[in-house]
C-alpha cells in the first residue's frame, strides 16, 4: 500500500486579498487578454438555476487549457430583512489539467470584481475618449466598482452624479467618491442628459430613465439584471443605441433589456453586436447613436478574474 502525503489545503482568497492582488485596471486588462486568446464565448456552459427554499441556486462553470472553475452562488431575495447579501457564494479554481483545487475564492468578492471589470472592457472601447461625467444608478457594492471601472478606462473622468432611492446611501457613496479625489452630487434621473457615461447596478424591473434624453456620444453599462422579463433601460435608448453584449445566445435567452425593446419593435437581435468583436476591432461604435453594453454575466468571466487573483497570489509566494 503506497502512503500518500495529503495534498496542502488550497488558500481561501478572500475580498482584501482579491483587491490587493488585482486591482481594477488589473481585472480588465485581464478579461480583454482572455477574449484576445480565443475564447469563445458563444461555447460557454449556460448557467444552471436551480429553485431553491427562499431563493435560487447558481451554478458558473468554465475551462479553458491552463484552468477549470466553478462559481456556486445563492440569490436569497429575503436576506435583506435578515441583514445579510442578496447574494452569496464561492468560487473553486481547478487546474486546467489534473483538476487539483488550487484556491477557493470568495464569490461575492470575485462578482464584484469582474462585472464592473466587464464593463470596463467595454467602456475602453465604447466611451468617448474625452468622457468627463458618470452617472451611477445604486449605491451599492457594484455601484462602486463601477466607479473604480470608468476611472480605470477613462482616467479622464471627474465627476459622480449618483441616483438611488435612500437619501443617506447617496449622501455616504458621494462622500466615497469626492474622498477618491472625484467631484459628486446627488442627482436625479434626467440628469443623463448631461452624463458621458451611465452605470445601471440596481435590482430594477422597470427603465430607470427616459432614453431619449441620453446624449448621442454616451455610453450606458446596463448590469443589474439576467431575466427576460427585467429591464434597466427603456425600448427607446435600445433602439437608439449600438448594442453589444456578452454573447449572443446569453442575450437571446437572458437579457429583458434587449427582449423587451425587440418586443415593441425598436429593436432586432440581429443588429446586436458582441464584446469579442469589439475587443478585436471588428465593431466600430457608430459616432452619432448612443452605445449600450447589456452584461447577463458569464462564467468565463469569473474564471479570468479568479486565474489572475490565483497567479498574483502564488507569485507573491
Amino acid at each position: 500500500m503506497t502512503d500518500r502525503t495529503p495534498a496542502p489545503a488550497p488558500p481561501h482568497l478572500d475580498a482584501a486579498a482579491m483587491s490587493r492582488l488585482v486591482p481594477m485596471s488589473a481585472a480588465i486588462d485581464a478579461l480583454e487578454a482572455v477574449l484576445l486568446s480565443g475564447l469563445d464565448p458563444e461555447a460557454e456552459p449556460a448557467r444552471g438555476v436551480v429553485d431553491v427554499p427562499g431563493g435560487q441556486l447558481l451554478l458558473m462553470p468554465s475551462a479553458t487549457a491552463s484552468y477549470t472553475g466553478v462559481k456556486i452562488a445563492t440569490v436569497t431575495p429575503g436576506n435583506a430583512e435578515r441583514g445579510l447579501p442578496r447574494i452569496q457564494g464561492l468560487y473553486v479554481l481547478l487546474d486546467g489539467t489534473t483538476h487539483t483545487p488550487l484556491a477557493l475564492l470568495d464569490g461575492i468578492a470575485l462578482t464584484s470584481l469582474r462585472t464592473p471589470a466587464v464593463s470596463g472592457v467595454a467602456i475602453r472601447h465604447l466611451a468617448v475618449p474625452e468622457a468627463r461625467r458618470l452617472l451611477v444608478f445604486g449605491t451599492g457594492p457594484q455601484a462602486w466598482g463601477h466607479v473604480e471601472a470608468v476611472r480605470a478606462a477613462r482616467p479622464g473622468l471627474r465627476h459622480v452624479d449618483v441616483v438611488a432611492r435612500n437619501a443617506q446611501r447617496v449622501a455616504a457613496f458621494v462622500d466615497r467618491c469626492r474622498a477618491e479625489g472625484l467631484s459628486a452630487a446627488a442627482a436625479a434621473p434626467d440628469d443623463v442628459a448631461r452624463a458621458d457615461v451611465v452605470c445601471c447596478c440596481t435590482t430594477a424591473r422597470t427603465p430607470l430613465f427616459d432614453g431619449t434624453l441620453l446624449p448621442d456620444h454616451a455610453t450606458v453599462a446596463a448590469v443589474g439584471s439576467h431575466e427576460p422579463d427585467a429591464r434597466e433601460v427603456d425600448a427607446a435608448l435600445v433602439g437608439r443605441a449600438t448594442v453589444v453584449a456578452e454573447s449572443r445566445e446569453v442575450a437571446a435567452r437572458e437579457c429583458g433589456d434587449l427582449l423587451l425593446a425587440a418586443a415593441e419593435g425598436t429593436f432586432t437581435m440581429p443588429r446586436l453586436h458582441t464584446l469579442t468583436a469589439l475587443v478585436r476591432g471588428e465593431t466600430k461604435p457608430a459616432e452619432d447613436r448612443p452605445r449600450l453594453f447589456k452584461s447577463a454575466g458569464m462564467a468565463w468571466e469569473d474564471l479570468g478574474v479568479a486565474a489572475a487573483v490565483y497567479e498574483g497570489w502564488a507569485a507573491a509566494g
